[in-house]
């Protein structure tokens, strides 16, 4: 099980290599990325304390995943018969229009597109003089696994494939059995409201929104990733439409209270100058 799950970590740590490395020439010009080289430990030096702050979220995050279902029975809501009742058969009706096609692509968008959206911001970004692009994304992504956390903790819900399997089929599982490998290890089965695959996705996207003068192109790439990826979770059983809804109201929170944060923090910054 250890091996497996390691061998199969190897060749998701080798995609998103790939990946990263093509964004890096497409997305950030040959002088940005000479510039970022020279400049590339002060500009971690600047950045690390806010880095270091989300590590240790997702450090918290991984170590008491375990254990938040067994809070959540006993203090949490099992939301998961209301969400039923509100949404009936509508993951099912969307997996009406399934085809190895577009099972394969969302697959992939799953599980390589999401870790790529996340991670890249963090290259493109250093490549900018202004520090407050990359501190924006760790605030946002630290608010969005903490208030998530909490959210998994009131609240217990099993997705579409858990509770209507009859209905809703386990698509990514049953395409690639050995990515379910995966997932447990990050995820839990009463952990779905709110989707964290979408929150994040659309902080990424918003992020790259703000910064679009600076890449347009990624920009574009981010917001058409995060669309797929909210599809992804619903088209695949994983997620209720009102998760992905939770998610989104989640990401832009998120990446606003960042925002605010961030922006007074330079002002004091500035005042004591």
């Amino acid at each position: 099980m250890v091996s497996t799950l390691l061998i199969l970590a190897g060749y998701v740590l080798l995609g998103e290599l790939v990946l990263l490395g093509l964004a890096t020439a497409v997305f950030i010009s040959g002088s940005q990325r000479a510039e970022t080289r020279r400049h590339a430990i002060r500009r971690l030096r600047q950045r690390a304390p806010w880095l270091g702050i989300l590590v240790g979220v997702l450090v918290v995050n991984k170590l008491v995943r375990d254990i938040i279902p067994e809070i959540s029975w006993l203090i949490g809501w099992n939301i998961t018969p209301l969400i039923h009742r509100f949404e009936g058969a509508l993951v099912a009706d969307l997996q009406s229009l399934a085809s190895p096609t577009v099972t394969l692509y969302f697959s992939f968008i799953y599980i390589y597109g999401y870790v790529f959206l996340l991670v890249f911001p963090f290259i493109v970004y250093l490549a900018l003089e202004d520090h407050e692009p990359m501190q924006t994304t760790a605030v946002a992504y630290t608010l969005n696994y903490t208030l998530g956390l909490l959210l998994y903790v009131l609240f217990v819900s099993y997705g579409p494939r858990n509770l209507i399997p009859d209905l809703v089929q386990p698509l990514l599982y049953s395409t690639f059995p050995q990515s379910q490998i995966l997932t447990s290890a990050v995820n839990t089965n009463t952990n779905v409201f709110p989707s964290l695959h979408t929150s994040l996705s659309v902080t990424a996207a918003g992020l790259a929104y703000l910064t679009r003068n600076h890449y347009p192109a990624w920009a574009a790439t981010a917001a058409f990733l995060a669309v797929s990826i909210t599809a992804a979770t619903m088209y695949l059983g994983i997620h209720w439409v009102s998760d992905v809804v939770a998610g989104v109201a989640l990401g832009l929170l998120s990446l606003v209270l960042a925002r605010r944060f961030v922006a007074r923090r330079a002002a004091k910054t500035l005042d004591t100058e």
